[in-house]
């Protein structure tokens, strides 16, 4: 099943149940894959639909930061809330171990020997782990094993 089928059948639900801040978040990301439909100007493959969901799911994750500095408790949960739904839509993330293994193997792989190497490393690795890891995490994960 794809990700506009899973879409489109879970909003069906969240309207019977009346559930709007998950039909909210639905609405949302079919409007993003949408316009990114348009955008490209074809149907969107599996690694484009998994871009459109990080990047919606980045934005939240970064208002959620925001909000929580700014010591909004009210609008965090909702974030938190939104981010939650989101995740249900994303494959299974990495463990840390799994996530170490494949850090491990690449730089191997691409002979990085310092810091120097970092984007080198970083360039191999993500598009391995792309949906399935936060990047910013994988960076701590290089940065620890090229020092």
């Amino acid at each position: 099943m794809s990700l506009l089928e899973r879409l489109t059948d879970d909003m069906k639900q969240a309207m019977k149940d009346k559930d709007k801040e998950k039909l909210s978040v639905i609405r949302m990301v079919k409007a993003a894959l949408q316009n990114e439909v348009i955008k490209l100007g074809h149907d969107l493959s599996e690694e484009e639909e998994l871009t459109v969901l990080n990047r919606e799911l980045k934005q939240r994750k970064d208002s959620l930061l925001e909000f929580e500095n700014a010591g909004r408790s009210d609008l965090a949960d909702k974030i938190k809330l939104e981010i939650e739904i989101l995740m249900n839509y994303m494959p299974k993330q990495l463990t840390e171990e799994e996530l170490e293994e494949i850090v491990k193997q690449t730089i191997s792989e691409v002979n990085a020997t310092s810091k120097a190497d970092m984007g080198k490393v970083m360039g191999a690795i993500m598009p391995k782990v792309k949906g399935k890891a936060d990047g910013s995490f994988v960076n701590r994960l290089v940065m620890k094993h090229l020092s």
